[in-house]
């Protein structure tokens, strides 16, 4: 775990606007700074920077948080990876705190890296000198140019032959990137990788991280992948995704297809926005992260059993990501082709035909689960909510629950209502947005004011009296804030704060907040407007207590109150 002090300090050297930039052009537009939102598609720049509180916020589609948030979204980064990328370019190195499971995160040694980039040159200067080699390629349809933009190399046909690229062969480097297996019982070494194609597999910065390797002829196994390693974890990493990246996001849309020939082949012929898993399932994480880059997802399997299993398990896996506005879909080609050798017979337009025609992931789901049911018998009515169950009841975008189901519901010929309750799941909540404060719009809450000057200004928090007490989703969030700035003994600053509450349920609370701080001018008095706020609680905090003497007064008389009390009675509160 990365301990949040360091998270704090980190986000209290950068200014979020530098790391805007460095992906996004910024105009200066008053006190903030604006551009089209790299998240959506839109003509009129709704994307805000604030430099001055250290955030983002799009009022187009709703999009907000910090640099860390920003560069998570924009490079498809998980948390640690994106803490890491943001303290490598202040200069600084990431700490880890002992997990709750007792382990240490592992830093990653920086010549790990180098050895990856001098195995990728060499492998490199091997293909260029085996013929054997290019003319596989070459009968795979790949150009030179092709091959040098993915990197592509060859593995020589030798027991150790990267002992020409590293003239330590005995380095633990070697085997702890997965280039060499030592052998357990006499503790040789030898090249994982011989008489191979040889694919690198790059993370989202450009580095190397491990390598696929497929063989030339007839032999088993086809593809053979770097072991995980400190560098690679096979459930994380798509292959392709680098060079993808600027297609991708200009489309709005990725083809997760099976292989790497699938990917260089269909980038080769125009379709410059397919990635492939690494010889694993399609995962989770994998769903996560590309719903982060993109608005809709395509998965194209094989039309034989084998692809149909692993669109049903990248079904599975994606139910739990699913988010509304969202889309995946599912391309299923005929079973004699898989993408490159359909690109290669038909032409890019009769696939990106087929891309744009794949089916919806609920029709898909819906067809699966009333395969070879008699849907006119209770019986298979009943098998059908069965097979359902697990699925719908995994799903927790709304909007997308409660379509499908109300589709499962009318197939089965049962109400939604009964459908919950068979489930024993709760109905579909209505999903409230924030919006951004418009024109007109009334003045915001006290507990809104309240919460936006603790923003703004954390120490104020110790102003607030002990005994205050919140309600709603904004008093709510300021007693959590209360709670966080205590813990951390007051020293959270703004930025740190909002990282602080992403993914909880005050999210959304403190962006909208936020999102209405960016219209505040540099003359906003924060401390003048928290006093004005302390006074009005005072007078509403008094105000009950007069209405709770003048019930005493009814029931008891004025005999029943303490002097205190009845002088606070004779002044009616005040």
């Amino acid at each position: 775990m990365i301990p949040k002090s360091f998270i704090q300090d980190l986000l209290n050297r950068l200014d979020i606007v530098d790391v805007v930039e460095r992906h996004v052009p910024l105009k200066k537009a008053g006190a903030n700074y604006v551009a089209c939102c790299p998240f959506h598609n839109e003509k009129s720049p709704s994307f805000t920077v604030s430099q001055s509180k250290q955030f983002y916020h799009c009022f187009g589609c709703g999009v907000h948080g910090t640099a860390i948030g920003f560069v998570m979204e924009h490079l498809g980064l998980g948390f640690v990876e994106a803490v890491e990328e943001l303290a490598r370019g202040a200069g600084m190195e990431v700490p880890h705190e002992r997990s709750p499971a007792g382990e240490y995160f592992q830093k990653v040694a920086p010549d790990l890296y180098e050895v990856m980039q001098t195995a990728t040159r060499f492998y490199r200067e091997q293909l260029k000198q085996s013929p054997r080699a290019i003319d596989y390629l070459k009968r795979r349809g790949l150009s030179g140019e092709i091959a040098a933009r993915f990197g592509i190399g060859y593995a020589p046909d030798g027991w150790q032959s990267l002992a020409a690229a590293f003239p330590d062969y005995q380095s633990e480097s070697l085997s702890e990137t997965g280039l060499v297996i030592v052998n357990e019982e006499d503790h040789k070494r030898y090249d994982r990788f011989r008489d191979r194609i040889m694919f690198p597999i790059v993370n989202v910065r450009g580095q190397v991280i491990g390598f696929g390797g497929r063989v030339l002829d007839k032999g088993e196994p086809k593809y053979l992948n770097s072991p995980e390693t400190p560098l690679f974890e096979k459930g994380r990493e798509l292959y392709g995704l680098f060079q993808a990246q600027k297609s991708i996001r200009g489309m709005q849309r990725v083809l997760v297809v099976e292989g790497y020939m699938d990917v260089v082949a269909l980038a080769q012929l125009g379709v410059e926005y397919a990635v492939a898993t690494l010889g694993t399932a399609t995962t989770p994480y994998h769903v996560q992260k590309l719903l982060r880059m993109v608005d809709h997802i395509v998965f194209s399997f094989d039309g034989d059993k084998a692809g149909q299993k692993a669109a049903w398990r990248a079904l599975e896996n994606a139910l739990p990501q699913l988010q509304d506005g969202k889309r995946i879909s599912f391309l299923f080609l005929p079973v004699e082709h898989d993408p490159d050798s359909f690109i290669r017979e038909f032409g890019k337009e009769a696939f990106e035909q087929r891309v744009q025609e794949a089916m919806p992931l609920s029709a898909y789901l819906l067809r699966e689960i009333g395969a070879g049911l008699d849907l006119r018998s209770p019986e298979g009515r009943n098998q059908l909510l069965q097979r359902a169950k697990p699925l719908l009841t995994a799903i927790t975008a709304p909007a997308t629950a409660l379509l499908l189901r109300k589709e499962v519901a009318a197939l089965a010929g049962v109400s939604q209502g009964e459908l919950e309750e068979l489930y024993e799941i709760s109905p579909v909540a209505r999903a409230s947005r924030p919006s951004p404060r418009k024109a007109g719009r009334p003045a915001p809450s006290g507990n809104r004011l309240l919460l936006q000057c603790l923003i703004a200004q954390p120490a104020l928090g110790a102003q607030l009296p002990v005994e205050w007490q919140g309600d709603g989703a904004e008093g709510e969030a300021v007693l959590a804030l209360l709670a966080a700035l205590r813990e951390a003994d007051g020293t959270l600053s703004g930025p740190a704060l909002a990282q602080y509450f992403q993914g909880t349920m005050h999210e959304r609370t403190l962006a909208a907040a936020e999102a209405d701080m960016l219209s505040w001018g540099e003359e906003f008095d924060v401390e003048g407007e928290f006093a004005g706020l302390m006074n009005s609680f005072e007078r509403d905090r008094r105000r009950q207590e007069f209405q709770a003497l003048q019930v005493k007064v009814v029931q008891g008389g004025a005999s029943s109150l303490t002097d205190a009390e009845l002088e606070l009675y004779r002044r009616g509160g005040r």
